[in-house]
C-alpha cells in the first residue's frame, strides 16, 4: 500500500483536491454571495447568488481530476525508470510495482477519469467538454512518452495543467449559474467575474510550475543528459536555466503586488503575500544560484512546492476579506 500511495503521489491528489474544495468554497461561493438576484416566483425582494452546480456533481469532477492525474504520474514513473534510477538511485515500477501492474493502474485510473469526466460533462448540459478529460490524459501520457524529452514543451504542458485545475472549478460552477438562473431569474447578472477570482490563482499556478519544473530539470541534470533528453539545462547550460527560473520568480512577485495595487489593496493581503509568497520566493532565488549539487535544487524544489500551497492558501484569506467586507 504505501508503494502504492507513493507511485500516485498521494500528497500532490491531496493537493488537487484540497485547490478545487477552496476554489469552490472559499472563492467561487463568497464571491457570488456579494451579488443580489430576483427570482421570477419570488417575494420581489433581492436574495444572494448561492452556489449552482451540485455537491454530488462536484465530487464527482473531483473524482475525474483526481483519477486522471494519479494516471500521469503512474505512467510518468513507468517511463523514467533509468533516469530515476541516476537521479533518485531509486525505482518503484520495477522493483516493488511490476511494469505490467503499473499499466494497468493507468489504464484503470484514465478510463475511471474520462468517464467521470463525460458523466459530470453530460449532467451539465455540456456533454462535449468532456473531451477535455480525454484530452488531458492524452497529454499525460505523451508527456512522460515524448513531450518532457523536448525542449520546454513538456514544461510548458504541466504548467497549463496545473492551472486548468482552478479552471474547471469556475467553468463547471458558472455554467450551471447560468442555466439555472436564466429560467429562474428576472434578469441574469454577469457571472464572468468568476473567471478573474479563479485565473488569478491560474495564472499564479501556470509560472510557479513552470518556475519548479524548470528546477526538477536542473535537479535532474545528470540522468537527462545521460538518456539524450533536450531538456533547457541540456540545452542551455544551468546557468542559463538559473537566471530563467530567477526572472520567472521576479515575474511573479511583480505580478503579485500589480494585483494587490490595482485590484485589491488592503493590508491583510499585502502582509500575506509578502511573509507567504514573496519571501520564500527570494529564498528559492538565493537557493537556486548558491546550489552546487542535487540536495540544494531539492530544497529549491520543495520551497516551490510550499509557496504553491501558500498560494492556494490566500483564498482562505479571500474568503475572510469578502465575509467581513474588506474588500
Amino acid at each position: 500500500m504505501k508503494s502504492f500511495l507513493t507511485l500516485i503521489r498521494w500528497q500532490n491528489l491531496a493537493i488537487v483536491i484540497l485547490t478545487m474544495v477552496l476554489m469552490r468554497y472559499a472563492v467561487i461561493e463568497p464571491v457570488i454571495g456579494k451579488i443580489g438576484i430576483i427570482l421570477q416566483q419570488g417575494s420581489g425582494n433581492e436574495i444572494p447568488v448561492t452556489l449552482q452546480f451540485s455537491l454530488f456533481s462536484f465530487i464527482l469532477l473531483v473524482a475525474a481530476t483526481v483519477f486522471i492525474t494519479a494516471g500521469g504520474y503512474v505512467i510518468n514513473d513507468y517511463f523514467d525508470i533509468k533516469t530515476d534510477l541516476i537521479n533518485k538511485g531509486k525505482v518503484i515500477v520495477g522493483t516493488r510495482i511490476e511494469r505490467r501492474q503499473a499499466m494497468m493502474l493507468h489504464n484503470i485510473f484514465n478510463l475511471a477519469g474520462v468517464l467521470l469526466g463525460f458523466y459530470v460533462s453530460w449532467r451539465s448540459g455540456y456533454l462535449m467538454t468532456g473531451i477535455m478529460f480525454l484530452i488531458v490524459s492524452g497529454l499525460l501520457y505523451f508527456y512522460s512518452a515524448s513531450y518532457k524529452r523536448q525542449f520546454l514543451i513538456g514544461n510548458i504542458i504541466i504548467a497549463i495543467l496545473t492551472a486548468l485545475v482552478p479552471m474547471i472549478v469556475g467553468f463547471y460552477e458558472w455554467s450551471a449559474l447560468y442555466r439555472s438562473y436564466s429560467v429562474t431569474a428576472i434578469r441574469i447578472p454577469d457571472f464572468d467575474f468568476i473567471f478573474y477570482w479563479v485565473g488569478g490563482f491560474a495564472l499564479f499556478a501556470f509560472i510557479t510550475t513552470l518556475t519548479r519544473e524548470i528546477i526538477k530539470d536542473i535537479e535532474d541534470y545528470e540522468g537527462d543528459i545521460a538518456y539524450g533528453r533536450n531538456t533547457l539545462p541540456v540545452i542551455a547550460g544551468i546557468i542559463t536555466s538559473k537566471v530563467i527560473t530567477s526572472v520567472l520568480i521576479v515575474i511573479t512577485i511583480a505580478l503579485l503586488y500589480l494585483v494587490w495595487y490595482f485590484f485589491l489593496f488592503d493590508k491583510y493581503t499585502l502582509i500575506y503575500i509578502s511573509a507567504f509568497l514573496v519571501i520564500p520566493l527570494i529564498i528559492v532565488i538565493v537557493t537556486v544560484f548558491r546550489s552546487t549539487d542535487r540536495k540544494q535544487m531539492h530544497s529549491a524544489s520543495r520551497m516551490m512546492k510550499i509557496v504553491m500551497l501558500a498560494g492556494i492558501l490566500y483564498s482562505l484569506v479571500v474568503e475572510g476579506l469578502l465575509s467581513w467586507n474588506l474588500l
